[in-house]
């Protein structure tokens, strides 16, 4: 591995223990910046491929779901259709006849890049139907509080934020084990969209995502961990996967190798996202619907 790739994912793991630790508005505001370059990104893609979007005006209100999803999450559900229409109402009153494929690449960079990142808000930030065993902090906004008073004590972290780092680690397991495992066993190709990825690498990626899923449910003392461990190690190691195939895809179609060149070794913001878009709303729905069936 090129030493600018392993410099630039230390920095980023260390910038995102940062925002997950802070949590409160400072997580809103990382993802708020993360959204902003990446779909700045998507929409370069977009416009490869001669399609005008309503660029500026989706990235605006995808950031108006991230504030909705801090302030209030269960409304954020609400404010999506709604802001879907602002942007058909928008693309239908300029000069320029909108196509059906502006219409649909702004409905998409929406849904993709600001309504499914929301819940990583949600449930980190806003976080408040767990069912008593599994209960969250509340919401906090100066710095001193988000910080435990004695870091050798796990039960100062909130549940949300151990929640949080649960997926991420699950994301990073299979990251890193598709990358290694696929480069030293890597055989079969996966797919035609993204040929560097093998069967062997993914089978191991999600191994790697549910023996973290596995350790995660174990410390958290989650009921009945060993299974529900497992499963949510699974569906993050698969759906990760997924996110990484859709945006190269994507890629693919606009007729370029890397989404950006923002970060060194790794390509634009989404070439380093792509795996957590489609994961967030699974690990909320896991931990506020599945979980507390078990309880």
């Amino acid at each position: 591995m090129p030493w600018t790739r392993i410099i630039s994912t230390i920095v980023a793991i260390a910038i995102a223990l940062a925002m997950l630790i802070l949590g409160g508005w400072y997580f809103t505001v990382a993802i708020g910046l993360i959204i902003f370059q990446g779909q700045k990104e998507y929409f370069q893609l977009v416009r490869a491929k001669g399609i005008e979007p309503a660029g500026k005006t989706t990235i605006v209100l995808s950031l108006m779901l991230l504030i909705c999803a801090t302030l209030s999450p269960d409304l954020t559900d609400a404010l999506f259709p709604l802001t879907g229409t602002l942007i058909c109402f928008y693309l239908l009153f300029q000069p320029k006849f909108a196509s059906i494929a502006d219409i649909s690449t702004s409905l998409l960079g929406l849904f993709y890049g600001g309504y499914l990142p929301s819940y990583w808000v949600r449930l980190r930030v806003g976080l408040s139907n767990l069912p008593d065993a599994l209960e969250a902090t509340s919401r906090h906004f100066f710095l001193l509080d988000y910080l435990p008073p004695d870091w050798t004590i796990p039960s100062f972290f909130s549940m949300t934020l151990m929640v949080t780092f649960l997926a991420f680690c699950c994301i990073w397991a299979a990251d890193i084990g598709a990358y290694i495992m696929g480069k030293w066993l890597g055989r079969t190709r996966l797919s035609e969209i993204s040929p560097k990825k093998t069967v062997e690498g993914s089978v191991w990626g999600v191994l790697g995502s549910v023996l973290v899923g596995i350790l995660g449910a174990w410390c958290l003392n989650w009921p009945y961990w060993q299974i529900t461990g497992a499963l949510l190690g699974i569906l993050i190691g698969i759906v990760s996967l997924l996110g990484d195939l859709t945006e190269s895809m994507m890629k693919r179609d606009a007729g370029v190798k890397d989404s950006g060149q923002l970060i060194p070794g790794h390509g634009g913001i989404l070439d380093r996202t792509d795996s957590y878009v489609f994961t967030a709303p699974l690990v909320y729905y896991f931990v506020t619907l599945f979980l507390p069936l078990l309880v």
